[in-house]
């Protein structure tokens, strides 16, 4: 029983990956965005960027998923499932990003980038070639606890139909009638991919503070 439940429940891995690293990706590049927004000199510019990360951050992400899937339609927009979970995750992931990006900005001293211009380096060099690294550094383990948690969230996809790992727990459940073990496997396997992304992210981060030489 257990090894069929495995089997069925297990179709939904490789949907749940997609809308997880998809999400993180597509939420990551726009949260580059809007940190330089959140950080610039003009002062709308900031404020609109500060507002849209305070206000997405804040509403649910099952909201999101409604308000879009559901939504949308109703303004001629019509996304698939797996289109509106992409969009609703990549929107807060986004925001969540930009602050994860701001925490390994604000880590740097200003005596880095002080002693960058000293030596007559141009600004994107010095971003590209001495903060950013650092910064990355700093960040990657909160990047790294953000897609552990955005991955659990996926799971609210089913709710718009998204056939990830919870839909299949949830079709076993029904057919089988062994709700608890239709479950327990689906937390099992959340369990192993999060170890696997936690085990990959702590050996890319002990890569890094080898070749900057700290340890």
């Amino acid at each position: 029983m257990i090894m069929e439940l495995l089997t069925s429940i297990a179709r939904g891995v490789g949907l749940t990956l997609y809308v997880t690293g998809a999400s993180l990706l597509i939420g990551g590049i726009i949260g580059l965005v809007l940190v330089g927004a959140a950080r610039s000199p003009i002062g709308i510019i900031r404020g609109a960027a500060t507002l849209y990360i305070n206000i997405v951050r804040v509403i649910p992400p099952i909201t999101w998923l409604f308000l879009i899937y559901f939504g949308l339609p109703q303004y001629a927009l019509r996304l698939s499932t797996l289109q509106a979970a992409i969009v609703g995750f990549s929107i807060i992931a986004s925001a969540f990003m930009a602050e994860i990006y701001r925490s390994g900005l604000l880590s740097i001293p200003d005596g880095q980038r002080e002693a960058a211009h000293a030596l007559g380096l141009g600004s994107i060099t010095t971003v590209g070639h001495i903060i950013t690294p650092q910064a990355f550094r700093v960040a990657l383990p909160a990047i790294a606890t953000y897609g552990i948690g955005l991955l659990k969230d996926s799971a609210l996809a089913s709710t718009i139909g998204v056939r990830e790992i919870t839909y299949y727990a949830q079709q076993s459940a029904k057919q089988t009638h062994e709700g608890l073990l239709s479950f327990v496997v689906a937390g099992a396997l959340y369990i192993i991919i999060s170890l696997v992304v936690a085990l990959v992210a702590r050996r890319v981060d002990l890569k890094l503070r080898r070749k900057i030489g700290v340890v």
